[in-house]
């Protein structure tokens, strides 16, 4: 496919006109959308794939909303620009070129153009659709390969070892050597040392803790010991304040949004059938506000809850009030919070419970970080780029802490505020709740 050739494209498909406008006001705190299907078939046919794709009037009201747009203000980076690439190459008018991958690679699937979309195009199902056909069509070493490597980093057990490296990494001054000799230069290093540096802080391990007459399973997924080990810790304390008992399953399993999103659908829904089969059925509740997303489109889990959405439901003690905390917290909204489980009102709620807490949201949370699942390892640049713009407003805000309900935010965040040289602090909502209990009187 030549540059000319991919700009008539989509210049072409950018022609249509629309007949509809309105006017959207987002809430700052919650913010209601409109969700795509569940996904119900391993792979969408090409004519699946293209009655999807012509829900699309090519309006441009996604334009303003999509960040990898407003970085490159190129058309092919837009959701419209997306959509017609994909036309092209179903049709055959397009060949399937390094190019043409990389501008549908770039995409994070942060699905605020869906949430802009006057005619409900369910783009992220397009997206995943697409990329599972490129995939299929990849060489079967490729495909190999790389189904390994998303295979290793949606392990319990990986995960867990890498965290453990990662202590030893940044422990023993390896961390430390990589930076001085200017290693981090490299593209093949810097994410990688980043995300160590990152694991290196969150990772904790999770003891299971497999209870039959529980109130609750604690989903811990593949990366919850590695990225999210204090707030697993922090829940079962908080629920055991309540009066809650909580269930961790013997071995971690992982949602399947990482195979999902990367063009293996089969991997991810085998995967989510394992989550079924562990918790189907019992009340789950999740630190993770994708892998609650993903497994919510299960039918057998369609109640999973966002851990700080199912502490806000429950009736607290009156004689639980928590202890005073003078601290400046900003509230990051994820991209799975804010698009897929309808907004994390939850939160500031909950941070409400700290008295002499100042609470705000983060500016631009309809914005993406640039963590997007594996997108901060395969996409560094860009994902650099989204992050500079957050960090542009933590340096202007000074927080003491910021709180996101994301394992790939929080360390996303957490190394760009070390790299800046910020003394802030990144944790889960409920780390901060924790904290603030009060001591058990004896």
């Amino acid at each position: 496919m030549t540059p000319i050739r991919a700009r008539a494209l989509v210049g072409r498909a950018f022609q249509s006109n629309v007949v509809h406008h309105f006017h959207r006001q987002e809430s700052a705190l919650n913010t209601p959308v409109t969700l795509s299907p569940a996904r119900s078939a391993p792979r969408l046919s090409n004519q699946d794939l293209l009655r999807l794709a012509d829900q699309c009037v090519k309006c441009g009201l996604c334009l303003p909303h999509c960040p990898t747009y407003a970085k490159t203000r190129h058309e092919a980076d837009s959701p419209r620009g997306r959509i017609a690439l994909v036309q092209g190459w179903l049709t055959g008018q397009l060949d399937m070129t390094p190019g043409l991958a990389a501008h549908l690679d770039g995409c994070l699937l942060c699905r605020a153009c869906e949430s802009a979309c006057p005619s409900l195009v369910a783009y992220g199902r397009l997206l995943d659709g697409a990329r599972a056909r490129h995939v299929a069509m990849t060489p079967t070493w490729r495909r190999f390969w790389t189904g390994r490597r998303l295979g290793a980093l949606s392990n319990a057990r990986f995960m867990d070892a890498l965290g453990r490296l990662a202590s030893v990494y940044v422990g023993t001054g390896l961390a430390r050597l990589v930076e001085i000799a200017r290693l981090i230069r490299l593209r093949a290093i810097a994410p990688r040392h980043r995300l160590l540096r990152a694991l290196a802080v969150t990772a904790r391990p999770v003891a299971a803790q497999p209870l039959d007459d529980a109130d609750l399973d604690l989903f811990v997924g593949c990366s919850g010991a590695s990225a999210q080990g204090g707030a697993i810790a922090a829940t079962r304390l908080v629920c055991e304040r309540l009066g809650l008992r909580v269930r961790i399953a013997s071995e971690a399993v992982c949602c399947g949004a990482m195979q999902r999103h990367n063009g293996f659908p089969e991997a991810a829904d085998r995967a989510r059938e394992q989550c079924a089969q562990v918790h189907g059925g019992r009340p789950l509740v999740g630190v993770s506000s994708a892998c609650i997303a993903e497994l919510r489109e299960h039918p057998a889990l369609t109640q999973a809850l966002e851990v700080c959405d199912y502490l806000d439901r429950r009736t607290w003690p009156d004689a639980l009030v928590l202890t005073p905390l003078a601290r400046r917290v900003l509230v990051h909204e994820p991209c799975s919070h804010r698009r897929l489980l309808g907004g994390n009102a939850a939160v500031h709620r909950l941070l409400a419970r700290i008295p002499g807490l100042e609470v705000a949201p983060l500016p631009d949370n309809d914005r993406c970080c640039g963590a997007a699942g594996t997108y901060l390892l395969q996409q560094p640049e860009m994902a650099a780029a989204l992050l500079d713009d957050k960090l542009i407003h933590i340096r202007d805000l000074k927080p003491d802490i910021i709180v996101t309900t994301n394992p790939g935010c929080a360390l996303h965040l957490l190394a760009g505020v070390r790299e800046s040289g910020l003394a802030i602090e990144v944790c889960h909502p409920v780390e901060l709740i924790a904290r603030q209990l009060p001591s058990m009187s004896t």
